[in-house]
C-alpha cells in the first residue's frame, strides 16, 4: 500500500483534533468554533447579498411584496377601510426616503410600501366593481341587453346586462348575469325579455377549493343560470349605452369571424383555430378538450402569452422584412423600432378583438413592456421587464394573483428568462462548438423547444396540480410535437387570414390553418391514448403551494449561490404534497348529498349531490371516476328516506332526507347529515340545513375519536363576494297566560 501524502496526514490530524473526544477541553473550544463558522457564513451571505445588490436584483422582489399585500387583503374577514393601506403605503415610503443611507432598512421599508400598495390596489379594485349578488334561487322574468354571445355545439352562453327584474328591488338586482340558452338566436346589443332560472354564483365546492363566487364577482357576474324558453325582443327597447354598443359590435364581428373560420377549417380543427384567433371556445367539444389536456397542450386554445408573442413576433418580422426591401429605409430609418411599434399596435388590436379576457390582457401588458424596452434600447427579455409587467398587472387586477392563469404564465416566463440569463453567461464564457449550417440550425431549434418546454412544464406543474389536481407526464412530448405547427403555420397564416378577411380573400389561409390544426388534434389524441397520460393527484393546501412558489421565486430571482437555498422550500413542498390530509366526509353546501371515505380509502356517495360538486370532490381526491360511476354508490345502504354509510374506522354516518329518519338515525348513528333544519334533540353529531347555510360546504376528519370540522365560509366573514348569512327570525314575545303574572321589576 502506498504511504499517504503529507497533506493528507495533516488533514487527518486536523480532523482528529476537531473531533469532540478530548473531553472538557474540546467541549470548551466548540462554541468558539461555532462562532467562527457563523462568522464565515455571515461573510459569505454578505458578499452574495452585495453581488445581488450590484446586479439590482432586489428590485425584482417588489412585485412579490405587492403580492403578499394582496394576499393579506383577501385573508381579511371583513372589507377594510381604503384609507388604512394608503396611509401605511405613504408612511412606509416616507420611511424609505429617510433610510436611504441604510440599505437594509431602506429595502425593508420599500417592501412594506409595496405590500401596502398591493393591499390598497385590491381594496380599490373591489370598491370599483362591487355590484349586488343574487341572494337566493329565483325563477322569473327579466329584461336586459345581450352583452355577448358565445356559440356552443348546442345553444349558446349569454351575458346579459340587466335592466329590470320584476319582483326584485332595484338595489338588489345583479348588474350582469350569465345564462345558457338552448337556441343561439340572440344578437349582441339586442334588448330582450326572458324567463330565466337563476342561482347565486356558487361558492367553493369544498373547504379550500376554488371560490367560483369570488371569480364571478370580479368578472361582474351577479347570477348564473339558464333560459328554458325563447328570447323575446323588446318592442320599444331603451337606448343602448355607448360602451355596450361598442362591445356588442365587437362581439358580433368576433362571432362572424368565428363562424367563418370554423366553416372553412372544418370540424374540431376549425373550432380550435377559431378559439386561437377570436377567443371563442364554445364550439370545442369536451372530448377535444380532454385530449388537449391529456397531451399538455390545452394552453393553445386559451389566448395568452404564447399567442401574443407569436402574433406580435409575426407582425414584427413582416414589417421589418418589408421595410428592409428598401435600401434607403434600411440605412436611414430605425426599422427595429418601427417594427416594434407596429407589433405593439397589432398585439393591442389582437387583444381587443379576442375579447380582452384576463389572461389576454396580462399577456398584452407583458408583450408591450418587452417591446417597449426595444424602443429605449434595452434588452427585451429581462427579469426586470417581467417584474414591471407583474406590478402593472397586480395594480390593475389584484384578484388575478389567486388564479391559475397568472401563476402559471408568470412562473413559466420567470423560469425561461432565468435560464436565458444563465445560458448567455455560459455561452459568453465558453462558446459552443459550431456545427455545419443545416445541423446547427436543427440542433439549436430542437434543443430550444425541448429545454423551454421542460422548464415551463416544471415551473407550472405545482400550480397546475394545486388548481386542477392533475399532472400530464407526456406534456413534454405533446408540446414538442404540436408547437411547431402552431408557431410555424397556424399563427403566421392566421395573421395573413385576418388581414385578408375584409377583402374576402381569406379562404386559403383558413384552409391551411385547418390542415395544421387537424394534425395538432391528431397528435393530441395520440398522446392522450398513452397509459397514465393524465395522473390524478389529491389536492394539497395553500401552505404547500406557498412552498413551491417560494422555491420558484428564490431560484429565478437570485443569481448567486443563494439561489440554491431554494431546495429547502422545495423539499418541504414535495413532502407535504405527497402526504395530503384528505377529509373523511364531504358535505354539499345545501345538504343535498355527501361523500364518505370507506374502508378501501375511496369515496362513497350518499344522497343526491350535484354532478358538478361530486366531480369537484372526486378530482380533489385524486379519484378518476366519473360522477355517474356505479361504484360510487357501493357501500351505501339506502332507502327512500336516507342512507347509512360506514366510514373507514367503522363509524355509522347517516344521511337523512326525512324528519322521521332524522329521529331514528339520531339514536343509532355517530353522525347525521340532513338537508332539513333541525331543532330537536339528537344524541349523534348533527349537521343540518341551518349549519350548512351558515358554514357552506363542510369537510370532516376523524382524528383520535373526535371530529375535526373544516368549513368553506366563515360565519363572521363579511366580504362583497360572499353570500349574506340568513337572518334568524327574532323570537316573538308571547303574552302571559291568564293565571300568570309578571312580578315588579321583572321583564315581561
Amino acid at each position: 500500500m502506498q504511504p499517504a501524502a503529507p497533506w493528507a496526514g495533516r488533514r487527518l490530524a486536523a480532523l482528529a483534533a476537531a473531533l469532540p473526544w478530548r473531553g472538557q477541553a474540546a467541549a470548551s473550544r466548540l462554541p468558539h468554533r461555532l462562532a467562527l463558522a457563523f462568522a464565515a457564513l455571515r461573510g459569505h451571505v454578505a458578499r452574495a447579498a452585495a453581488l445581488e445588490a450590484e446586479r439590482r436584483r432586489p428590485f425584482l422582489w417588489l412585485p412579490v411584496a405587492m403580492g403578499i399585500g394582496i394576499l393579506l387583503y383577501f385573508a381579511a374577514d371583513r372589507e377594510p377601510a381604503f384609507w388604512a393601506p394608503i396611509s401605511a403605503c405613504a408612511l412606509a415610503a416616507l420611511a424609505a426616503l429617510l433610510m436611504r443611507s441604510r440599505p437594509l432598512a431602506f429595502a425593508c421599508c420599500l417592501a412594506l410600501a409595496a405590500a401596502a400598495a398591493g393591499f390598497a390596489a385590491a381594496t380599490w379594485r373591489t370598491a370599483q366593481i362591487a355590484a349586488p349578488l343574487l341572494e337566493r334561487p329565483r325563477i322569473g322574468r327579466l329584461a336586459g341587453f345581450v352583452e355577448s354571445v358565445e356559440l356552443r355545439d348546442v345553444g349558446a352562453r349569454l351575458v346579459i346586462r340587466v335592466t329590470g327584474m320584476p319582483g326584485l328591488d332595484a338595489s338588489a338586482q345583479p348588474r350582469r348575469i350569465r345564462v345558457n340558452a338552448r337556441s343561439a338566436e340572440a344578437v349582441p346589443g339586442q334588448h330582450v325579455t326572458v324567463l330565466a332560472r337563476l342561482l347565486p354564483p356558487p361558492g367553493p365546492a369544498r373547504p379550500g377549493g376554488y371560490d367560483f363566487g369570488r371569480d364571478a364577482f370580479f368578472r361582474g357576474i351577479g347570477a348564473v343560470g339558464s333560459i328554458p324558453g325563447r328570447l323575446t325582443p323588446t318592442p320599444d327597447p331603451p337606448p343602448l349605452p355607448p360602451d355596450l354598443a361598442r362591445a356588442a359590435a365587437l362581439d358580433q364581428a368576433r362571432n362572424a369571424l368565428t363562424e367563418r373560420i370554423a366553416k372553412v377549417g372544418g370540424g374540431q380543427a376549425g373550432a380550435m383555430t377559431a378559439a386561437l384567433i377570436t377567443g371563442k371556445r364554445g364550439l370545442i367539444t369536451e372530448a377535444t378538450n380532454i385530449d388537449l389536456r391529456a397531451a399538455g397542450i390545452y394552453h393553445i386554445v386559451s389566448i395568452s402569452g404564447l399567442h401574443m408573442v407569436l402574433a406580435a413576433g409575426t407582425i414584427f418580422w413582416l414589417v421589418r422584412a418589408v421595410l428592409a426591401l428598401s435600401r434607403t429605409l434600411a440605412l436611414r430609418w430605425p426599422l427595429k423600432k418601427i417594427a416594434s411599434l407596429a407589433a405593439m399596435a397589432g398585439a393591442t388590436a389582437y387583444c381587443i378583438f379576442s375579447g380582452a379576457e384576463v389572461a389576454t390582457l396580462r399577456s398584452l401588458i407583458m408583450t408591450l413592456v418587452m417591446l417597449g424596452a426595444t424602443l429605449v434600447d434595452r434588452p427585451a427579455l429581462s427579469m426586470r421587464n417581467l417584474a414591471l409587467a407583474a406590478m402593472i398587472v397586480l395594480s390593475r387586477e389584484p384578484e388575478a394573483l389567486l388564479g391559475p392563469s397568472f401563476q402559471m404564465s408568470f412562473g413559466a416566463v420567470a423560469a425561461l428568462i432565468a435560464f436565458a440569463e444563465r445560458w448567455q453567461e455560459e455561452r459568453a464564457a465558453r462558446p459552443p462548438a459550431a456545427l455545419p449550417w443545416p445541423l446547427g440550425m436543427l440542433w439549436t431549434s430542437a434543443l430550444g423547444v425541448l429545454v423551454t418546454t421542460l422548464l415551463a412544464t416544471a415551473a407550472t406543474a405545482p400550480f397546475g396540480a394545486f388548481h386542477f389536481q392533475s399532472f400530464n407526464p407526456f406534456g413534454l412530448l405533446g408540446n414538442a410535437l404540436a408547437l411547431p405547427f402552431i408557431s410555424l403555420i397556424v399563427m403566421p397564416a392566421s395573421v395573413v387570414g385576418v388581414l385578408a378577411y375584409p377583402f374576402g380573400l381569406d379562404w386559403p389561409a383558413w384552409a391551411l390553418v385547418g390542415l395544421a390544426s387537424q394534425q395538432v388534434l391528431r397528435l393530441a389524441h395520440w398522446v392522450a391514448g398513452f397509459d397514465h397520460a393524465t395522473i390524478g393527484m389529491a389536492a394539497f393546501g395553500a401552505p404547500t403551494l406557498a412552498c413551491f412558489a417560494a422555491s420558484l421565486l428564490w431560484v429565478t430571482l437570485w443569481t448567486s449561490w443563494l439561489r440554491w437555498l431554494a431546495i429547502l422550500p422545495l423539499v418541504a413542498g414535495v413532502a407535504t404534497a405527497t402526504h395530503p390530509d384528505r377529509p373523511d366526509i364531504l358535505i354539499e353546501r345545501d345538504g343535498a348529498g355527501m361523500a364518505v371515505r370507506g374502508g378501501d380509502g375511496r369515496l362513497i356517495a350518499a344522497g343526491k349531490p350535484s354532478g358538478f360538486t361530486l366531480q369537484q370532490w372526486l378530482t380533489a381526491d385524486g379519484d378518476g371516476r366519473a360522477p355517474a360511476d356505479p361504484s360510487l354508490r357501493q357501500g351505501a345502504r339506502c332507502d327512500a328516506t336516507g342512507c347509512i354509510v360506514r366510514a373507514r374506522d367503522g363509524r355509522a354516518i347517516a344521511f337523512a332526507s326525512d324528519r322521521l329518519a332524522v329521529v331514528e338515525d339520531c339514536r343509532r348513528a355517530d353522525l347525521v347529515v340532513t338537508p332539513i333544519p333541525w331543532t330537536g334533540p339528537c344524541k349523534a353529531r348533527l349537521i343540518d340545513r341551518t349549519a350548512l347555510s351558515r358554514d357552506g360546504a363542510t369537510a370532516m376528519r376523524i382524528r383520535g375519536g373526535r371530529w375535526d370540522r373544516a368549513i368553506s365560509e366563515r360565519p363572521d366573514a363579511q366580504r362583497p363576494w360572499m353570500r349574506r348569512q340568513p337572518e334568524r327570525p327574532k323570537p316573538v314575545p308571547q303574552p302571559p297566560a291568564a293565571d300568570e303574572t309578571v312580578g315588579a321589576g321583572e321583564p315581561g
